[in-house]
């Protein structure tokens, strides 16, 4: 059912920016965590597979998406999942009023619920702690 309210949806948002005579050349996904994700929708293909969609290079999981829709720019949060093999490169972990709360990846374990930045040599990931 969630597979064929999504694609109306995308069907309906095409049908209302050509309508409309306005440019939408992205669309983004919002996942349930907040994270956003662009696709430009220029030869955009996409396929749904059991739960799992996938619009041009990229992959969501159904039931992890809150909402997606056209924009006039790429709103893509860069916050990304934390690999196992990136918590070895941790520069530091921040609290989300960007305060200094650890510099390894030993302190994990020992965070306190909540929603920490995870700044690596790779890139910055969202980290969830529960």
């Amino acid at each position: 059912m969630r597979r064929i309210v999504v694609l109306w949806a995308i069907l309906l948002g095409s049908l209302v920016a050509k309508a409309d005579d306005v440019a939408y050349p992205y669309l983004t996904f919002e996942a349930t965590d907040g994270a956003k994700v662009s696709v430009s929708v220029a030869s955009l293909t996409l396929t749904v597979s059991g739960t799992t969609l996938t619009a041009g290079s990229e992959t969501f999981t159904l039931t992890n998406l809150s909402k997606m829709y056209f924009t006039a720019d790429d709103e893509s949060t860069d916050i990304r999942s934390l690999s196992v093999a990136d918590e070895d490169e941790v520069i530091g972990i921040y609290d989300l009023k960007g305060r200094l709360v650890a510099t390894d990846r030993a302190a994990f374990g020992q965070l306190p619920k909540g929603v920490y930045v995870v700044r690596t040599a790779s890139g910055t990931y969202k980290l969830s702690a529960k």
